[in-house]
């Protein structure tokens, strides 16, 4: 006779079964019910508990990678045909989402079709499934990068003393989104870059009296909108930023998972490939742990002068 633990998780088997099965159709709360035998709210439910995902988080994770094992499958496909493939609504937002889970655009990702020296774009054919048995800590590099900042403004919150996330928050107060209050604002900025990041300031870019850590987002040069009460804003110059990625990891040990890429990248010496670190140009980045893309970090560098 089954527990309800094994229903609910022999529930959730043929819920991604289906997932899997139909990635390339739309898919809805009723034909994932279905596919579980229970209501969708119960259904839904089951999938969070046995996941810990949404159904829809899921779909959209999966949905990603697969498009990504597609851009890399030869053919010369083009982004559109690989974005209604898999159920994306427009080029724009799948290489939105796309860039935002990978650290690369879908059209750069698939012009490099294998990794080589030090620039190893993300190779999505060793992620490991998102199943939660299959996560280990064992956290490696996977993914080195230069992408190109071009000049911008950087608004951000700073703090007093703190010179981390924790202690961070801890000064200016939890937001609704699960972060800090700071965060919540710069997620609603329209006119940002990219997507908001903690930052560790360089001594040229901290007052006197501020902490090293803060919260901001990365907007145009040419940004006229006034600075939300509390907020700075600091002009930063082009530079080039040396992206660091770490493979996926279980969300509850997403501090083992930093840990283990600062690591790594504390090992890292990028003047063995003609770099070196240029910390007055910008802050020191992190994106938001998530942990089905692994955990985001990048630093200032500059070519060495020869």
């Amino acid at each position: 006779m089954k527990t309800a633990n094994q229903d609910a998780t022999a529930a959730a088997e043929r819920m991604k079964a289906y997932i899997d099965a139909n990635i390339k159709k739309p898919i809805t709360a009723k034909t994932l019910a279905d596919a579980a035998g229970y209501s969708q709210a119960h259904a839904a439910r089951i999938f969070k508990l046995c996941t810990g995902r949404t159904p829809f988080e899921y779909i959209r994770e999966r949905r990603l990678v697969s498009s990504a094992l597609a851009l890399r499958s030869g053919g010369a496909r083009r982004i559109i045909d690989v974005a209604f493939d898999f159920v994306f609504d427009s080029h724009e937002g799948f290489t939105r989402a796309f860039t935002k889970a990978f650290g690369i655009a879908p059209k750069r990702f698939s012009s490099v079709p294998k990794p080589s020296d030090w620039l190893i774009p993300f190779q999505v054919s060793s992620l490991r499934k998102f199943d939660q048995e299959a996560q280990k800590m064992d956290t490696a590099i996977i993914f080195t990068q230069i992408v190109e900042r071009p000049a911008r403004k950087l608004m951000l919150w700073r703090s007093k003393t703190a010179d981390n996330y924790f202690d961070y928050v801890a000064e200016v107060g939890c937001g609704e989104s699960d972060n800090s209050a700071p965060w919540d604002v710069v997620s609603a900025i329209k006119e940002a870059m990219y997507e908001p990041v903690g930052l560790w300031l360089p001594g040229n870019m901290r007052p006197d009296g501020t902490g090293i850590y803060a919260h901001g987002v990365e907007l145009p040069a040419g940004y006229s909108g006034a600075a939300p009460d509390g907020f700075d804003t600091i002009d930063l110059p082009p530079c080039k930023m040396l992206v660091f990625q770490g493979e996926p990891y279980d969300d509850e040990q997403y501090q083992q998972a930093i840990g283990a890429l600062w690591e790594r990248i504390a090992k890292f010496n990028p003047e063995v490939y003609g770099y070196e670190y240029a910390d007055e140009l910008a802050p020191r980045m992190q994106l938001a742990p998530m942990g089905w893309r692994g955990y985001i970090e990048m630093r200032p560098i500059r070519e060495i002068a020869r």
